[in-house]
């Protein structure tokens, strides 16, 4: 048995992929006889006051000598004093989502400063384990972490009972598009917004299922666009939305659409696999990898005319948009489950306190 901490920024109940993907693995270890202590570092990272910064490091150096703490990259990109108090005492595990210099809307300036943070944060950390090939790619290339300190692992999944095709999506002449994933300006709402505008001949209806509260300023200036445009009742903004809620919004939908910015995993559109959905999506970070080959069609990030083109064809076609449901459905069944994700969470554990007792 392992007992470990785990660090997160703020209440775990959020609705993010990340906050998800935490869950999942804390419950899954649970499962697999470890135990698991929660600390909550504070709320407002990746930009924290001085106070919170104070608090979450005497939170973590209040955990027992030896004992294994993973941290949630959203704080620990910001925190580098705290893996490096904590370096001589405790084997921390940094997991990391995306890098924080890569979300959308950054000046230059604070990019480069969250890049230099995250990276004396991580060299001091024993291992670290990312969510995609691709960032892991990325840390290796441009956050100097040695491939033998890094694990990929990757998110799992729920089965979904799938049934008949014909009895999920509109079944009308209205075509369901379906967006997940919280209103900031990564998600690249605005573009996929633009996007539709060039459709308006076309018969369809979006739904943005995403916590809208996390950006107010996008999520204000999103509202504020659909209303210039007249989109009226095409679009609907749901908010945050819970389990049994998302999964028959995934069940009426056609089409999953994000056209996001960059996603170090992109968790959204293996649950749209997963319910054997054709997805319309960027190839942004890691979505290349998450998308497999067939079930969908992804354009290049901020291309407004690209994003239209491929809509088009996937509302317009319906035999395109069966073809790449079959694909997702025939995807769906080789989706990791959230058990081997806890495993492999496990294992490098393991290995790591195995690495503190020899010390």
């Amino acid at each position: 048995m392992v007992a470990l901490v785990f660090a997160v920024p703020g209440s775990l109940d959020q609705p993010t992929g990340g906050y998800a993907y935490d869950r999942r693995v804390i419950a899954g270890l649970g499962k697999l006889g470890c135990t698991v202590d929660i600390v909550d570092l504070g709320d407002g990272f990746p930009r924290p006051a001085d106070g919170i910064v104070r608090t979450a490091l005497s939170r973590l150096q209040s955990v027992p000598v030896g004992r294994p703490i993973v941290i949630d990259g959203l704080a620990l990109g910001v925190m580098p004093e705290a893996a490096q108090a904590l370096r001589t005492t405790h084997p921390v595990v940094a997991l990391v989502h995306h890098p924080l210099a890569l979300e959308s809307g950054l000046s230059a300036d604070a990019a480069e400063a969250l890049r230099e943070s995250e990276r004396a944060a991580l060299a001091a950390v024993r291992h670290v384990i990312v969510t995609s090939p691709a960032t892991r790619r990325l840390l290796c290339t441009n956050y100097g972490v040695a491939a033998d300190a890094l694990t990929v692992v990757v998110p799992g999944n729920d089965a979904v009972a799938l049934g008949p095709a014909a009895l999920r999506g509109s079944a009308g002449g209205t075509v369901n598009l379906l967006a997940v994933g919280a209103v900031v300006k990564r998600k690249g709402y605005d573009v996929l917004i633009a996007a539709l505008a060039r459709l308006l001949d076309l018969d369809w209806h979006l739904v943005i299922a995403g916590d809208c509260t996390r950006d107010r300023e996008t999520a204000g200036a999103l509202a504020t666009r659909l209303v210039q445009l007249r989109f009226g009742a095409r679009v609907r903004m749901t908010g945050a939305v819970g389990e049994a809620e998302l999964a028959g919004l995934y069940r009426a939908a056609d089409i999953f659409v994000l056209a996001s910015r960059h996603e170090g995993y992109g968790m959204a559109f293996t649950e749209a696999i997963a319910n054997g959905l054709p997805v319309v999506g960027t190839r942004a970070g890691a979505i290349p990898e998450t998308v497999p080959e067939g079930t969908g069609l992804l354009v290049a990030p901020d291309d407004v005319a690209g994003l239209a083109a491929a809509l088009r064809a996937m509302i317009a076609d319906g035999d395109l948009r069966e073809r790449c449901a079959a694909a997702a459905r025939r995807a769906a069944a080789l989706l990791p489950t959230w058990h081997a994700s806890a495993q492999a969470f496990l294992d490098v554990l393991r290995r790591v306190d195995a690495m503190q007792a020899a010390r």
